[in-house]
C-alpha cells in the first residue's frame, strides 16, 4: 500500500482559492463505468492534469490532491481502476484493492484514462499531463505511450520495468510521445537504482526528453504530509511537477 488512508498531499491549501469540484461517473470505450473527482479553478483553465492514483484507486488523498492543482490554476481529474470488478461510488477504509489490481490490465486503465481526459477537454482544456503515483506511476507512463495526446508525463515512484497487465514502460519507449519525469525514491525496496538506470538507458536510447530525479534516503511513498522527514523531497518533488507543467502545458 503506497499510502495510509488518512494521508494527505504534502502541499499547502491556498486560503480562499475560488475553486469547484464534482464527484463524476464517465463511461469509458467498451462500457466500463468508472468514478472520478474533477476540480476545476474558478476561471477556466487551459491546462489540466489527470491524475492516476496508487493501487488503492481513487480516495480521499487524490481528491485533495486534485483540489491543490485546480488552487494553482490547473484543471485536474483523478479517476478510479477497480469500475470494471467494484463499481462506481465512495468505498471504505477497509476496501481489499489486492483482487481488483490483479484483474486490471493497460488497455483497461487506459481506456479508463482516456474517459478522463475527455472530460477534461470537455471543460475547455488543451494541454493534458498527467500525473501519477506508484502503480499509477507506472501507468503514467504507459499513458505517454497509449496516443492521448499528452503534453508530459510525471510519475511518482512508478517501475519502469514491470510488466503488470501489459508490457513494462521501456519496453514501450518508442511510443512515448512527451517528455517524462520521474521521481523517484532512494530507498524504495521495489524499484531498484538498476531499474531506474535502465529507464535512463531507455529514454535517451529513444530520445525522449526527460529528467529523473531520485531522492536518497526516502522510501517508497515520501510524498506524504505524515513523511515529515522527507518533507524537503516532497516539496522539491511539488516544485518540480508545477515546474514541468509550466514548460509544457
Amino acid at each position: 500500500m503506497c499510502f495510509d488512508i488518512d494521508s494527505e498531499p504534502p502541499v499547502r491549501a491556498i486560503a480562499g482559492a475560488a475553486v469547484s469540484h464534482d464527484e463524476l461517473t464517465l463511461a469509458a470505450a467498451g462500457g466500463n463505468r468508472l468514478s472520478a473527482f474533477l476540480a476545476t479553478p474558478e476561471e477556466p483553465a487551459a491546462r489540466g492534469v489527470v491524475i492516476f492514483p496508487d493501487v488503492r484507486g481513487l480516495y480521499r488523498f487524490y481528491e485533495e490532491l486534485a483540489l491543490r492543482f485546480a488552487e494553482r490554476g490547473t484543471a485536474a481529474i483523478a479517476f478510479d481502476y477497480y469500475g470494471r470488478t467494484a463499481g462506481t461510488g465512495a468505498r471504505g477504509d477497509d476496501f481489499d484493492y489486492g483482487p481488483h489490481r490483479d484483474e486490471t490490465t493497460d488497455d483497461g486503465v487506459q481506456a479508463d484514462a482516456r474517459a478522463a481526459i475527455e472530460r477534461l477537454r470537455e471543460a475547455g482544456v488543451g494541454s493534458v499531463v498527467s500525473v501519477g503515483f506508484c502503480f499509477g506511476g507506472r501507468a503514467s507512463w504507459v499513458a505517454a505511450a497509449s496516443g492521448h495526446g499528452l503534453v508530459g508525463s510525471v510519475g511518482f515512484y512508478g517501475s519502469p520495468t514491470r510488466r503488470r497487465g501489459g508490457p513494462s514502460v521501456v519496453e514501450r519507449i518508442d511510443a512515448v510521445a512527451c517528455p517524462i519525469l520521474a521521481l523517484q525514491a532512494g530507498d524504495d525496496a521495489s524499484i531498484s537504482a538498476e531499474d531506474n538506470a535502465e529507464f535512463e538507458r531507455a529514454l535517451t536510447d529513444g530520445g525522449v526528453e526527460h529528467e529523473i530525479v531520485v531522492y536518497p534516503g526516502a522510501p517508497h511513498s515520501f510524498f506524504d504530509r505524515k513523511q515529515d522527514e522527507f518533507a524537503e523531497a516532497s516539496d522539491d518533488a511539488w516544485r518540480r511537477v508545477l515546474g514541468f507543467i509550466d514548460a509544457y502545458a
